[in-house]
């Protein structure tokens, strides 16, 4: 039962493309009628943002299962097995994987927060940086989990990606985190050796000639580092969804939906970035979770570990690392006057 996949791509190739288009549009309404060039995003706009994506999400989820409750049982190939389960299963996996998803791109905003910091990029023409950059973000999931899934039918794969995993948690949880350097980072330095950077910003130009020369903006660099940023972030993330249902469109639909509302979360959350200080350890506890799926749980649990307790745990994990930011905050530094 594992390895069954209800929505194969060779069947249903049509409903990645209608998917495809549709979040195109999603992307093209919410640049075009939302949002006006070179003005500032509110915390109001971001929050209502936010929302509508998580809604939208939300709406999927719930498409998704009449969907599947009308197509399976036209399917001779699954004859006999529970229908209405696998639509409930199909379903709760798709939560699941996002919720993961969306709780791993928080990490993106805290990225997001110091390269804007380091290079000083005006408030103004942060959100052409993000638009690109999930833009950039899309490309690079679908091609990773087009890989992942080829990968993922061997079973030596699934337990190294659980190792990886496994590894990446006990990291996050034990090891100290090291300070964002993007001037030692080797695409800046790439970046920098190749072309010429200007001293300062252009507008929102992420290059321009000058003396028929071409240079890239220090926007450019910004945008170049967010990218390769994401493609490392890209690393844990697809494996950890893989652990949680081996259906590729379910992988990706989750991951979409997750990255869609990344915009708006970084708009909500960069003034407040500090105030989730024990997220990442809830971060690392869900990776050790996800990795011991893929490599133990699953073989324990005939083939699958339940994805009703998977949701429960990643939802309790996310739910206490939030609630203990909010209970026991960083104290301030205390003033001369109080020393």
């Amino acid at each position: 039962m594992q390895d069954l996949v209800l929505l194969p791509f060779a069947d249903y190739w049509w409903a990645y493309g209608a998917f495809v288009v549709a979040v195109l549009g999603i992307i093209a309404f919410d640049l075009g009628a939302l949002a006006k060039p070179d003005a500032t995003v509110t915390v109001r706009q971001a929050a209502i943002r936010s929302v509508v994506f998580v809604l939208l999400a939300l709406g999927f989820a719930l498409g998704l299962h009449q969907f599947l409750l009308h197509e399976l049982p036209t399917r001779p190939e699954l004859a006999g097995l529970a229908h209405a389960t696998l639509a409930r299963d199909a379903t709760l996996e798709f939560l699941a994987g996002y919720v993961v998803e969306y709780a791993l791109a928080i990490d993106n905003v805290f990225v997001f927060v110091a390269v804007f910091s380091y290079f000083a990029v005006p408030a103004q023409y942060q959100q052409k940086v993000l638009f690109y950059g999930i833009l950039g973000a899309l490309a690079f999931r679908a091609l990773f989990i087009a890989l992942g899934s080829v990968l993922m039918q061997y079973h030596f794969v699934v337990v190294l990606f659980g190792v990886f995993l496994i590894a990446t948690g006990l990291k996050i949880l034990f090891l100290p985190e090291k300070p964002l350097d993007p001037a030692n980072n080797p695409v800046i330095r790439l970046v920098r050796r190749l072309v010429p950077v200007t001293p300062d910003f252009r507008g929102d130009a992420l290059w321009l000639r000058i003396d028929g020369k071409l240079w890239v903006t220090p926007l450019f660099v910004a945008l170049a580092f967010i990218e390769f940023s994401d493609v490392i972030f890209a690393v844990d993330s697809v494996p950890a969804i893989f652990a949680l249902t081996n259906e590729p469109f379910i992988v990706f639909t989750s991951n979409v939906f997750a990255i869609l509302g990344l915009r708006s979360l970084f708009f909500v959350l960069q003034s407040m970035v500090q105030a989730f200080r024990f997220l990442k350890y809830g971060l690392g506890l869900i990776l050790l979770f996800v990795g011991a799926k893929m490599v133990w749980l699953n073989e324990a649990f005939d083939g699958k570990f339940p994805i009703v307790w998977s949701l429960a745990i990643i939802g309790a994990i996310i739910g206490t690392s939030i609630l203990f930011s909010v209970l026991f905050r960083p104290r301030a530094a205390a003033s001369p006057e109080t020393r």
